[in-house]
């Protein structure tokens, strides 16, 4: 196994700083939206408000999902490239009444990188509200069994056994390559104030994760979390992309946020997020924490 990066306290406040963008990003652009949004309307806001609060680069621009799209249920049959969709990217669907959506960015500020899901809904959905809460049993299951240096591809598909157990499906496996989560590298901080992207990517960020790829391949690690045989070995110290996103019917739901793992132990970056918020504010997290 790879003597793999361990961020510093200092590296972990940068990253914490960019998360905290992120999800200040998503909740300030949802208290924004209206019925008759367009998808690519919220998502350039999102681009918009990340700039000017002080993101110099991203892991890939805003997405916007609205009503069954949430749950990839209207996705544009086409091939996947490379196993990317382009019916992932913000479209025309319009924003609803009571139709869920769901915002994820992933800015960089000076090298740190934070990749964020959050969910919600524009009036009231039971569905919604009902994948929400049960979410908090995927983020307590997948920090559990990191600690206990369960091999990443078992932790995987005992995502998948909730999923089936709570009747939902697994749509994170409609990400490119089935990604659970996927790693996060720190960036040199180079000054600059935007950095080149191709097809809404960022270039430095995918940069990083096709040589941790090549290098996993060497030492015996995947860089993509996934239930794949590649993924059969214990958690790689580093930062992970955590994203357990559910569908039930045309309702899709996640949270996606940065897990830090290091040689013996796990922790959440960040507790004070707007899913665990929500838990608590429902007296589902006092119980669970």
């Amino acid at each position: 196994m790879s003597e793999a990066w361990i961020p510093s306290a200092g590296e972990l406040a940068g990253f914490r700083k960019a998360q905290r963008l992120a999800y200040d990003c998503a909740e300030a652009i949802s208290a924004e939206m209206k019925p008759g949004m367009t998808e690519r309307h919220v998502a350039a806001r999102m681009k918009e408000y990340l700039l000017d609060h002080g993101a110099d680069d991203c892991f890939h621009e805003p997405f916007a999902w609205f009503g069954d799209r949430t749950a990839f249920r209207g996705l544009i049959a086409v091939k996947q490239l490379g196993g990317f969709n382009p019916a992932f990217y913000p479209g025309l669907r319009r924003l609803e009444e009571n139709m869920p959506f769901i915002l994820d960015c992933a800015p960089t500020i000076q090298g740190c990188t934070a990749d964020i899901g959050y969910c919600g809904v524009i009036g009231h959905n039971a569905i919604l509200d009902r994948l929400m809460d049960d979410l908090i049993e995927y983020r307590q299951l997948i920090l559990e069994q990191v600690k206990a240096r369960r091999p990443l591809a078992e932790i995987s598909r005992a995502v998948d056994a909730l999923c089936a157990k709570h009747g939902y499906d697994p749509r994170h496996k409609a990400y490119p390559f089935e990604t659970l989560a996927h790693r996060i590298e720190k960036l040199r901080d180079d000054g600059k104030k935007s950095h080149l992207k191709i097809a809404n990517f960022g270039v430095r960020n995918i940069s990083e994760l096709l040589r941790d790829k090549i290098r996993g391949a060497r030492e015996g690690w995947n860089p993509i979390w996934n239930s794949s045989d590649a993924s059969q070995h214990v958690p790689t110290p580093g930062l992970w992309a955590v994203e357990p996103h559910l569908g039930f019917r045309d309702v899709g739901a996640k949270w996606e946020e940065l897990l830090v793992v290091t040689d013996s132990d796990a922790f959440w970056l960040d507790d004070d997020v707007p899913h665990v918020r929500r838990w608590a504010q429902r007296g589902l997290w006092k119980q669970a924490a």
